[in-house]
């Protein structure tokens, strides 16, 4: 074999293990989305409600107590402050209107776990684990952005930190994939 073929061979071998690295990162990065922060349709501030205000994080996301799902509250709960104040805002305007036409806001989802992880907030809080544990400095923010990757490596190493390492609480593969 010439040497020129060899170079050659040697180079074409060189990028497809360059690509192949490539890939490997990219899927393994798949979900990550650190640093989103979608805007939504009407501007909602946590910094006001859970900060400024206080408003406790379950009274707006109580499903989180009970259901695997924090869920996103009905615009009617947000009425049962706003329908007090005197207030008026744009974005006030935004969510009465909404309530009026009786149609739902489309909010965009900023925490997202691929298709195959099951995620139970009940689960962690009645655990106690704080809703900054995951969301982040919630209670800061102006416009809500993903601060944790939220991968597997990262769950499992906050379930080693708290001490939920056994199989049967915390580290068995089955409880989060199905």
């Amino acid at each position: 074999m010439g040497a020129m073929l060899r170079w050659a061979l040697v180079g074409i071998l060189l990028s497809v293990s360059l690509l192949g690295a490539i890939a490997a990162r990219a899927v393994s990065r798949v979900g990550v989305h650190e640093g989103y922060a979608p805007t939504q349709p009407i501007e909602f501030s946590h910094k006001i409600h859970a900060g400024d205000n206080k408003v406790p994080c379950l009274y707006c996301h109580y499903g989180a107590m009970q259901s695997r799902h924090a869920g996103i509250p009905a615009a009617s709960l947000c009425m049962n402050c706003h329908g007090l104040l005197q207030k008026e805002t744009a974005e006030l305007q935004k969510l009465r209107e909404t309530i009026q036409l009786q149609r739902p806001v489309s909010w965009i989802k900023v925490h997202n776990l691929p298709d195959f992880v099951y995620f139970n907030h009940s689960q962690h809080v009645q655990a106690n684990v704080a809703c900054q544990t995951c969301h982040g400095p919630i209670e800061s923010m102006a416009r809500v952005r993903q601060e944790a990757p939220l991968t597997m490596g990262w769950c499992l190493d906050c379930h080693k930190q708290k001490g939920v390492g056994s199989k049967e609480t915390g580290t068995d593969c089955i409880r989060c994939h199905y």
